[in-house]
């Protein structure tokens, strides 16, 4: 009979009686496996050899038909039910014994060689991404806050299929290329890799795929989605919004939605905190005589007192009139710097006018020139 001649019996090549229980088996396979594994014998041909001999007999030894049928008729009753044995690491990934790696390996690999420590589960689902959308708003739109529709390009569960990926009236079935695992494996030499596996997508199953998105489970769209700027955010601020991301493939969770708020700078307003600063000019006699100016505010504009004798860049503080605190209740100031205004395209007239108003003027009406002076 083909191969009787040159193979070993397969109890013996384990190390276990021929009525040993399946956990006898496992556990001498696990002990021979991490012995001759090829990551620990590179460049051992040897090793090599015998890491597929060990898992051919436990192969057959660890299904209750082929080793029936193994201790009935040897070598060739097993070769007359297909298995003839594994050529490559490949077949040995392939076949029925992954799926007890992860408690065989889980000296080697700290669970499953693919890292998952368990088999592959068709109720697994794959979660959609994470997209990221940059939104621009105003000076005002940001301290105030506002709601915007915004467009984004995304995919989203098919509406044939509700995200399935499969075609009205067919049925699941196992991949055939993965055996339902979901993971193609492979060796280069002594190295073993994975990979998802291109037929299923991961799932470990197939279907007749939907017509409409080719059996993704998704489709293109671009979404409406309104959002809501909260009052008092800030330039460069992250917003999170849950499930409005990505669809997974084949009815795998959404994803979420970052909003990154840009706000654009403001011609009279500037930030600092939750204050704000505004520069104003004010004329000479208003300074001088003191009377009241126009304020621009986020609310609009109020009146406000200026003292007589103000300096240039004196500030003032309108309270409450700043951005809104954006945890917490309350608003900051607004602070509000003076410039003051020099008359400037006097007539003859003016200059005359004011030559004899300077000729009035003594140290006292300069307070702060007097006082430097003593300091020099």
């Amino acid at each position: 009979m083909k191969g009787t001649g040159v193979k070993r019996d397969y109890y013996e090549v384990l190390g276990v009686p021929r009525d040993a229980s399946i956990d006898d088996i496992k556990k001498a396979y696990r002990k021979l496996a991490l012995q001759y594994h090829p990551d620990r014998n590179q460049g051992n041909k040897e090793a090599e050899e015998k890491f597929k001999e060990i898992s051919e007999a436990y192969a057959v030894l660890s299904d209750p038909q082929k080793r029936a049928q193994y201790d009935r008729f040897g070598h060739a009753g097993v070769e007359e039910m297909g298995f003839r044995g594994f050529t490559d690491f490949s077949e040995i990934f392939s076949s029925d014994v992954f799926r007890d790696f992860s408690d065989i390996f889980e000296g080697l690999f700290g669970g499953s060689p693919f890292g998952g420590g368990r088999e592959y589960s068709w109720e697994r689902e794959s979660r959609g991404r994470d997209l990221m959308y940059e939104m621009s708003v105003s000076f005002r739109e940001a301290a105030q806050g506002t709601e915007k529709t915004i467009t984004v390009p995304r995919y989203a569960a098919c509406p044939d299929c509700k995200g399935t990926g499969r075609k009205a009236g067919s049925s699941w079935r196992t991949c055939s290329q993965c055996h339902g695992k979901g993971q193609i494996a492979y060796s280069r030499g002594f190295f073993f890799f994975s990979e998802t596996c291109p037929a299923c997508g991961g799932s470990g199953r197939t279907s007749d795929p939907c017509p409409h998105c080719r059996g993704t489970g998704r489709v293109r769209e671009e979404a409406k989605i309104r959002v809501k700027i909260p009052a008092g955010i800030k330039d460069g601020a992250r917003l999170r919004i849950r499930g409005e991301g990505e669809a997974g493939l084949r009815k795998g969770g959404k994803g979420d939605l970052y909003l990154v708020i840009r706000v654009a700078p403001d011609p009279i307003f500037k930030r600092e905190g939750d204050n704000l600063v505004v520069e104003i000019p004010i004329p000479l006699e208003i300074a001088v005589m003191g009377g009241e100016v126009e304020v621009p505010t986020l609310g609009g504009k109020v009146r406000m007192k200026i003292p007589a004798g103000t300096q240039d860049e004196a500030i003032f503080r309108l309270r409450g009139k700043g951005v809104p605190h954006l945890y917490g209740s309350g608003k900051g100031d607004e602070l509000v710097k003076v410039k003051v205004e020099i008359p400037s395209h006097l007539t003859r007239e003016q200059r005359e006018l004011f030559q004899r108003f300077l000729k009035s003027l003594t140290p006292h009406n300069y307070p702060r020139t007097q006082s430097f002076k003593t300091k020099c």
